[in-house]
C-alpha cells in the first residue's frame, strides 16, 4: 500500500525530473491531487509521548488504560483510543508473563461485601533476599473497598504472629464480620481458632485445592508479585518491609482501580457508605400509604353517613 507521503515524493520527483504540471503527474501516477495539498491539523504530541514513556517506565507492569487514568489526572485530554496508538507505536505494551497450566472447572462467582469490614481475606506470598534466604508477607485485603491493609513481612510467621497483627487492625479499623483464609497450617491452628472464638469473628476457610474461592486475595497477590516482588531485588529483610510500605501506600493512594470505576481503593472507601435502605425497608415500609382506611365489620368509615332518600 502506497502512503500519501510517497505519492506526494514521487508527484514532485516527475515535476521536478520531466518538467511535468501538477496535474499530469498525478495522472499519471493515478493520485489525487488532494493529497499533495493536504496539510495535516494534527497536534504535537511530543510532551505527552514523553509523559507516557516517563510513567510506562516508571510503572513497568501498567497498560495503557492504566496510564490514561494517570495522565488524565495531571491533566493531558487525550483519547483511549489516540492513546493505545501512541502506546503501540512506542512499543511500550506489557508482555504477559508465562504460567503453568490449571486445570479449568466449574466455578462459582463469589459475592462483593456491600460495606467496609464486612470481609477480609488473608493470604501468604513468599519471596527471598539476594542471599538466598526466604520471607514470607501476609496480605490482609478488605473485600468491599479492595484497601490493602497490612503487608506484615518476615523470614516466620506463626499463628501466633497472625493474631497478633489482626488484633492491631481492630483496633486501627474495627472489628470485620467475616475473615476467608486457606487451609494453611498457620491460619488453622489453635491461636487462630482461639482468637476467631474470643474475638467472635466468623471465620471461613475455603475448600481445599479451591484458591478461586478466596479471589480477592490471588488478585491482589498477583499485582504485588508482578509490580514489586517480581521488579526488585531484596538485599535484607528491612529493605523488604521499607519497599512493602511504599507499594502499599501508592495501591491505597495513588494505583487506580479497574474494579472500582478506575478509582483509587483510599478514594472508594471515602465514598463507600452501608446502605441504609435496608434498614429502612424494616423500619417502614417503602409501599405508598393507602388512599382510604379499610373499614372494620360493624362500623363506619367515617363520622356522618350520607344518605338518600
Amino acid at each position: 500500500m502506497v502512503t500519501p507521503a510517497a505519492e506526494r515524493k514521487a508527484v514532485a520527483h516527475l515535476m521536478d525530473a520531466h518538467g511535468m504540471s501538477e496535474r499530469r503527474a498525478c495522472k499519471t501516477i493515478g493520485s489525487c491531487r488532494m493529497t499533495m495539498r493536504y496539510k495535516t491539523i494534527r497536534t504535537d504530541d511530543g510532551g505527552l509521548r514523553q509523559r507516557m514513556k516517563a510513567i510506562a517506565h516508571e510503572r513497568r507492569r501498567f497498560g495503557y488504560r492504566r496510564v490514561h487514568v494517570l495522565l488524565k489526572r495531571e491533566g493531558y485530554r487525550v483519547n483511549h483510543k489516540k492513546l493505545f496508538r501512541l502506546y503501540r507505536e512506542e512499543k511500550l505494551a506489557v508482555r504477559r508473563r508465562g504460567g503453568r497450566k490449571r486445570a479449568i472447572g466449574t466455578r462459582a462467582p463469589m459475592t462483593v461485601p456491600m460495606a467496609p469490614n464486612d470481609r477480609w481475606s488473608l493470604d501468604f506470598v513468599s519471596d527471598q533476599l539476594t542471599c538466598g534466604r526466604r520471607f514470607r508477607v501476609l496480605t490482609v485485603v478488605d473485600d468491599c473497598t479492595r484497601e490493602c491493609l497490612a503487608l506484615v513481612a518476615d523470614t516466620s510467621l506463626s499463628g501466633i504472629r497472625v493474631a497478633r497483627e489482626l488484633d492491631r487492625l481492630m483496633i486501627e479499623r474495627g472489628k470485620p464480620k467475616m475473615v476467608v483464609s486457606d487451609n494453611g497450617s498457620e491460619l488453622t491452628s489453635n491461636a487462630i481458632l482461639t482468637w476467631a472464638d474470643q474475638s467472635r469473628v466468623a471465620w471461613h476457610y475455603i475448600a481445599p485445592g479451591k484458591p478461586m474461592q478466596n479471589a480477592f486475595i490471588e488478585s491482589f497477590n498477583g499485582r504485588l508479585r508482578d509490580e514489586l516482588l517480581n521488579e526488585t531485588l531484596f538485599t535484607s529483610l528491612a529493605q523488604a518491609r521499607v519497599a512493602l510500605g511504599c507499594w502499599r501506600t501508592d495501591y491505597n493512594d495513588a494505583r487506580p482501580h479497574s474494579q472500582l470505576g478506575w478509582k483509587t481503593p483510599s478514594e472508594f472507601a471515602f465514598t463507600c457508605h452501608p446502605r441504609r435502605d435496608l434498614a429502612l425497608r424494616y423500619a417502614e415500609s417503602s409501599a405508598p400509604a393507602p388512599v382510604a382506611i379499610t373499614a372494620k365489620p360493624g362500623k363506619s368509615n367515617c363520622q356522618g353517613e350520607l344518605r338518600i332518600g
